[in-house]
């Protein structure tokens, strides 16, 4: 690995054109990152497991599976199939997202502390030290971004099309 990549945080210009670059690639390559389903399709595999009947393999289904959930049979059972076979270039995205996610943190020289974690150094310069309105507003903000979620079809990645 590069030393300089190691030495200091990103700003977030270069962190955001970096991701920006990343998700071009993806979308060219592959197709759009889009993570919600997957994890309702690992929540799926995992009932999966304690039930036979969840996932049953159906020939009249446009997609070969059935399921007795409502939300799994839309499109022809495809969300079925993906719970009957979970391993595909997105569930394997949202795994490789959670290892990058572990790796960068073991990679990050600067370890924060126990008060830098809960109150981000950047938050406290900005904003002060209160724990309720960090929380407060971290809640506003996931509940807006839900909302614009639900607005582009039900994923983030909808924010961009």
């Amino acid at each position: 690995m590069k030393q300089w990549l190691l030495d200091k945080q990103w700003n977030w210009l270069t962190a955001g054109i970096a991701l920006g670059a990343v998700f071009f690639i993806a979308v060219m390559l592959v197709k759009p990152v889009g993570v919600s389903t997957q994890f309702v399709i690992l929540d799926g595999w995992v009932r999966n497991v304690f039930s036979d009947d969840l996932i049953v393999k159906d020939e009249t289904a446009k997609s070969g599976y059935a399921s007795s959930n409502a939300y799994l049979n839309k499109s022809g059972g495809k969300y079925a199939k993906s719970v009957a076979h979970p391993l595909n270039y997105s569930f394997v995205f949202v795994l490789s997202m959670i290892m990058g996610g572990f790796i960068a943190s073991r990679w990050t020289r600067e370890k924060p502390d126990k008060d830098q974690r809960a109150i981000p150094k950047v938050w406290r310069e900005r904003f002060g030290d209160s724990p309720g309105k960090r929380y407060a507003y971290a809640f506003i903000g996931g509940v807006v971004g839900l909302f614009g979620a639900r607005l582009a079809g039900g994923c983030t990645s909808g924010h961009m099309r």
